[in-house]
Formats: structure tokens, sequence, C-alpha cells
């Protein structure tokens, strides 16, 4: 059995606390669907929500011990960063001051030094709906530019969501993806989902 660790904000927590489904009604749930039906020679897979409404990546830092290593996991999946684009927009504190970047390195350093776990990477996303997202775009940018280049250092997978959303959107109707520029409908889950599974198929042969 491979052993399946998702890290990350609302957008992974996705309500699994609250819910009867553990995994909660959003992209991980839809992951666990298609690795059941994928699923040959005896081959299953454990998987694990341990997203936090909420969460910047200091606060996965601060659980990490618990929510990941401790589970000793095969693959380890980390998407984070809307949150910390947050704190810049409605603070002013940058991401630099935030030390946005010596957290989430570390972060992967530690998941690297105490697990065999294959890492993929999520980059974080805002879509322009309301509008006054718009501003945001600039953070989330430097946001996957960062976590782009720690990937990168660390041979980890790596999954852009940010212009596969918007152009789904932008074909189908914003209403279609996200209910609020930030949080996810079904078919927004369904487009993360379907990412993270190449990623992970990628990671798994490699």
């Amino acid at each position: 059995m491979n052993k399946i660790v998702f890290l990350g904000d609302s957008i992974t927590d996705a309500g699994h606390c609250f819910s009867e489904n553990l995994l909660g009604d959003g992209y991980v749930n839809l992951v666990d669907k298609e690795l059941k039906m994928q699923s040959t020679g005896g081959k299953t897979y454990q998987i694990m929500n341990r997203g936090h409404d909420g969460f910047t990546i200091h606060g996965v830092w601060r659980m990490l011990e618990y929510d990941c290593i401790s589970m000793k996991p095969d693959v380890v999946s980390l998407l984070i960063g809307c949150n910390d684009a947050g704190v810049v927009m409605n603070t002013g504190r940058s991401l630099a001051e935030q030390q946005f970047a010596e957290c989430y390195e570390a972060v992967i350093r530690e998941i690297k030094n105490h697990t065999h776990a294959k890492i993929i990477c999520m980059a974080p996303f805002i879509l322009p709906h309301p509008r006054e997202y718009v501003n945001w775009i600039p953070v989330i940018r430097e946001i996957e530019r960062i976590e782009r280049n720690i990937a990168e250092k660390y041979q980890t997978g790596y999954v852009p969501l940010q212009d596969e959303l918007v152009k789904v959107a932008e074909e189908y109707g914003y209403e279609r993806i996200t209910v609020d520029g930030i949080h996810l409908c079904e078919c927004g889950n369904y487009v993360v989902a379907k990412m993270w599974e190449k990623a992970f198929l990628e990671a798994i042969t490699d």
C-alpha cells in the first residue's frame, strides 16, 4: 500500500474535518476515486488529507511532523501560498518579511531528510472573479517562481495551476470553476485533480 499525504490550506482541506468523507469534497477526494479505479495488480493507495483551512506555509511547517513525517508517506503533495499572498495584500507584509521562501524550502528539505517520499509541489492560484483579485496575481506569480525554483533545487514534481485554471474558466465561465475566486467548484477541483494525477504518474515512473 502506498501512503499519499496531501498538505495545504482550505483548497486541500475542502471541509474534510466536518464531513462524513474524511477526504473532503475537493480535489483530494477526486484523486482518491481515480486511483481506486486505476488500481491494478493488487496495488492500493492510502490517501490522507492533512489540509488545514487558513494555513500559510508556517502552519504547514509547524504541523509537519504530526501531519506528514510521522505518517511515513510514500508520496507527499503540497499546495500552499494563497493565504500567504493574502497576508501580503491585507497587511502589507512582503513575502520576504514573512520568510516564505525560507520556510517553504525548510518544509521540502525536512520531508526529503526524514522520509523517502516523492514530493509534488503544487503552485497556488487566484482567479479574477471577483475582479478585485486581479491585484493579487503578481504576488501569486512571485510565489510560483519561489516554489518552482525550490522544486527544481530538490528535484520534486511541480504543478503550476494558475494558467490552466484561468484558461478553463475563460472557456466555460468562472462560475463553473470557482465560488469566490479562491475556492473551487466541482469542475475546478476536477482540473486540479487531473493535473495532480499527471504529476503523480511522472513521479512514480521517474
